[in-house]
């Protein structure tokens, strides 16, 4: 039988306990999830880029229920641990956060993630109060599940246009204080940003790694206390990369050369394998 949500859910919380940091990969659909399951990763996580690409969309153009409908389907797909990227909730009220919790416990999902930034390119991120009224809220409905649903609270500060380190901390201090289970500043600029948030909090730090320049190695961000990292749209954009290659070679030299170096479809296949019986 596969994993209930309530083991997949205990699984995934041992995982932030340590001693080691863990690679927290993100699939795009169910395919990738099978493969990245059959590569033996432990846990994986959706990405709201990677999935409105899929979409065929930007980031920040895909709703609540798409969003929670292709968790659904990554879920499904197999017997690992999935949280989410959930946006800012899909609305700015703490209720809208909350809502969204809920109903992420209730297409499999054992996590997901809520964060400050408003979409809104003028006023990119939330107040402080009001940024952590809504993770208060977020961690309430993860508390009212009926399985340890973890919350990540992120803050926004290193990608919308405001490199404040104090700040970050601060909200990421107050979210902890707030109930939260993870915590998340994507964009930090080195290992001296991050070594400084991991110190300045008692909740596991999840780092992502993704960014040219910005993504160190397994081993740096464990030595400075990390304990999870998760990696974006990045194996998306891999993925395309190849895609991108392929095709200029069909289109621009009429040839096929791509296919000598592409995974044999046995090997494929074998990764692709459903959840142990």
């Amino acid at each position: 039988m596969t994993a209930s949500q309530s083991e997949k859910a205990a699984r995934f919380a041992a995982l932030h306990q340590g001693p080691k940091a863990f690679v927290i990969a993100n699939p795009w659909d169910a395919g990738s999830a099978k493969i990245l399951q059959g590569l033996g990763f432990q846990a994986l996580a959706t990405s709201s880029g990677a999935c409105a690409a899929a979409l065929g969309r930007r980031d920040g153009q895909v709703t609540r229920e798409e969003a929670l409908e292709h968790a659904r389907v990554i879920c499904a797909a197999v017997d690992l641990p999935v949280s989410a990227d959930l946006e800012k909730g899909f609305g700015d009220k703490p209720e809208d956060a909350a809502a969204t919790i809920r109903m992420a416990g209730g297409v499999g999902l054992v996590g997901g993630s809520i964060e400050d930034a408003t979409g809104d390119k003028d006023r990119p991120l939330y107040d402080f109060s009001h940024a952590v009224e809504r993770v208060a809220a977020a961690v309430q409905a993860a508390r009212s599940l009926p399985f340890p649903f973890l919350l990540s609270a992120r803050t926004e500060n290193f990608l919308r246009g405001k490199p404040d380190l104090e700040d970050t901390i601060r909200r990421l201090q107050a979210f902890e204080q707030a109930g939260a289970d993870v915590l998340f500043a994507p964009g930090l600029p080195d290992l001296a940003a991050v070594k400084a948030v991991c110190a300045a909090v008692g909740k596991p730090v999840n780092f992502m790694a993704g960014i040219p320049g910005k993504s160190f190695s397994v081993a740096e961000l464990e030595a400075a206390g990390v304990r999870r990292i998760s990696v974006a749209t990045s194996l998306y954009r891999a993925a395309m990369s190849g895609l991108v290659s392929a095709a200029r070679e069909i289109r621009d030299q009429g040839g096929f050369g791509y296919v000598g170096t592409s995974l044999p479809t046995a090997e494929l296949s074998s990764l692709m394998k459903g959840p142990p019986a």
